[in-house]
């Protein structure tokens, strides 16, 4: 029914069914003040202080609360003159251009704050709830208002437009009822959503934390148990330095190799080191605890770092550049078939059973490495 007393339908306009005792109207019909924010001619860069009256800007309004980070104020002078732009508590304020789904309602602390410029102010009577009729316009309604609004580089909308915007509204103490239903349903969505997050994090970072304890139980001789009839690390040394002297002999290893260090705990639980006369105390070099049938060692006692190989010029060998090798565990790697004639100086030389890893930056960082396999002529 038009002012007019004319009947017009509006069957189209209807979006879906309310209740019984429920009714359709225009928001214009449910608010006592409805205005814009100044315009851009009333407020200008020079009007802005650093202490006055604060200015509630489209950018201030953050998951439908006002957000006094970053915001602009006036001078008391300046909000005098724009008092008719003030915004008082219950009042809803809309973004009229950018991103429409933007409202909020005024609360205590906002009271008679100036609205900015890019603004819609709504005061609603007495009788309708504030936060009912926020809960409707966002995002419903809004992705609606966003349809129909103005702009195509930024919407924007105007008042004939809001003004005319439908409302169903249900009697007041179900207004109520449904204000205090959604706020307890929200609090359960933002919990699940912290919930869900953390999950995520979990999960995205479980792979490689599982991985790395599985490592950690491992190397500190947690992960199986101990067995004293599989021998003692003291033995396997013995076979090592064995070893070591016949590959002396036959000159495959410089006499200097055998110059091996020995790590001992001694009576006092302190670690030692000793160089041929030398013994030095490197407690503070051990890391963690180990099974008493293990010991310490340094690496180059037990492995040929960076070994040699000798080969025929045209025999063809495999070619790793750093980024062949994927970085994980135990990686995979790919490989150049080159000739060893070209390769055989500047590089670094393995084969077939060899360990490598990234010796520049970001080195173990990355956890590029790999034992090599299957290489063309070993």
């Amino acid at each position: 029914m038009l002012a007019t007393g004319e009947v017009k339908c509006i069957d189209e306009e209807i979006p879906f069914d309310v209740p019984n005792g429920w009714k359709w109207c225009r928001l214009s019909a449910l608010t006592t003040r409805f205005s814009t924010g100044p315009f851009g001619t009333m407020l200008h860069k020079e009007d802005y202080t650093d202490n006055g009256v604060a200015v509630i800007n489209p950018t201030n309004i953050i998951n439908h609360k006002i957000s006094i980070n970053n915001i602009k104020q006036i001078s008391l002078a300046k909000a005098k003159e724009l008092q008719g732009y003030a915004v008082c508590k219950g009042d809803i304020i809309l973004a009229r251009r950018g991103d429409l789904r933007k409202s909020a309602i005024i609360t205590d602390f906002e009271d008679s704050c100036i609205a900015g410029t890019g603004s819609f102010i709504f005061h609603l009577l007495g009788i309708v709830n504030s936060f009912f009729i926020l809960f409707y316009i966002s995002p419903y309604v809004q992705d609606y208002l966003i349809t129909d609004s103005i702009g195509t580089t930024m919407n924007n909308l105007n008042q004939k437009l809001l003004s005319r915007l439908l409302i169903p509204i249900p009697p007041r103490a179900e207004q109520v009822r449904i204000v205090s239903l959604v706020d307890e349903l929200f609090s359960l969505v933002n919990t699940y959503d912290m919930m869900k997050n953390k999950l995520d994090f979990l999960n995205s970072s479980l792979h490689e934390n599982i991985k790395k304890s599985i490592l950690q139980e491992a190397i500190q001789g947690k992960l199986v148990p101990q067995i004293a009839e599989e021998g003692t690390a003291k033995e396997l040394l013995e076979l090592i330095k064995t070893e070591k002297q016949k590959l002396v002999k036959e000159g495959k290893l410089k006499k200097s190799a055998l110059n091996d260090s020995v790590i001992f705990k001694g009576d006092d639980n302190k670690y030692y080191e000793q160089i041929g006369k030398k013994c030095l105390d490197i407690t503070d070099e051990i890391p963690f605890v180990i099974p008493e049938t293990w010991q310490w060692v340094r690496i180059r006692d037990v492995f040929q770092l960076n070994p040699k190989n000798e080969a025929e010029d045209e025999k063809l060998v495999a070619f790793i550049p750093m980024e062949k090798i994927s970085a994980s565990y135990k990686s995979d790697f790919t490989f150049d078939t080159t000739k060893w004639g070209t390769i055989k100086k500047g590089f670094t030389h393995f084969a077939n059973g060899d360990v490598a890893f990234a010796k520049i930056t970001p080195c173990f960082q990355n956890r590029k490495s790999a034992i090599f396999h299957d290489l063309p002529n070993g």
